[in-house]
């Protein structure tokens, strides 16, 4: 009893609760800086790009009139998707490097558990299991999305690239892929913009757990309330991790 007593005293403790409220650095400055240039560039992008596709409608026009003209919308358009293609270049020299040289994790491949999570959540959102899948560093959501936006990513730079030079592909590339470039450049920026929309705004901003809005992309931090609901395999490497080191310590 007294034993009992002194866990629980211990638990409601000051210490305790500052224990319960640790923030964990979840993201780099050189992953925040990444997800602001995304974020920049998919907004000139959209801008600059969906009134041309739409060129013929009034709202089209006028947002094509307050950017200063087709032509300024045009060099907008052509710099940002040049920039974003340069961007990801970097991600993926980056990302390789990391694996191949630096020992990285990389966490982002999905794996047999990721299925099992899926049909797992599905189960415990249709309350026909008790027990919610735990997570590591990213869940099966946020492979999803990150691969969407990286095969996304390369179908827009491609046929981007197709359009913008139209005349000095096609000395070696059948001149039908332009025309096919043009649909598929359309097609694939309005599933972009609604993946964002829809898929993206709930998860990082209307998500109860987060609303409204997931400040851990932009600080780089997130709660341990949050490590422990979201991405339980994580912390829980991470306190191994830690305990480990305090047993060298003490040795």
């Amino acid at each position: 009893m007294g034993k009992q007593f002194q866990d629980s005293t211990e638990l409601n403790s000051p210490a305790a609760a500052i224990t319960r409220q640790q923030e964990f650095v979840r993201f780099s400055r050189m992953l925040i800086g990444e997800h602001w240039a995304v974020m920049v560039l998919f907004a000139l992008l959209v801008i600059t790009g969906i009134p041309q596709r739409y060129s013929e409608t009034a709202w089209a026009q006028f947002l094509i009139r307050c950017l200063g003209g087709i032509d300024i919308a045009r060099s907008i358009h052509r710099l940002s998707g040049i920039l974003f293609a340069a961007l990801a270049v970097w991600h993926l020299v980056r990302v390789l490097h990391g694996v191949l040289f630096r020992n990285r994790s990389p966490y982002m491949i999905p794996t047999s558990k990721d299925f099992r999570d899926a049909i797992g959540t599905l189960r415990y959102y249709l309350r026909l299991s008790e027990d919610q899948p735990k997570f590591d560093r990213y869940d099966f959501r946020q492979k999803f999305e990150y691969f969407g936006l990286l095969m996304g990513g390369m179908v827009m730079i491609a046929t981007g690239f197709l359009l913008y030079a139209p005349i000095f592909f096609t000395k070696f590339l059948p001149a039908f892929l332009i025309p096919v470039a043009k649909m598929a450049h359309g097609y694939e920026a309005m599933l972009a913009l609604s993946v964002i929309l829809i898929w993206h705004l709930y998860g990082a901003h209307l998500n109860p757990d987060v609303f409204p809005i997931d400040k851990s992309i932009f600080t780089g931090k997130i709660s341990r309330e949050r490590m422990e609901k979201e991405h339980a395999l994580e912390l829980e490497r991470i306190e191994f991790a830690e305990s480990l080191k305090d047993k060298e310590i003490i040795v």
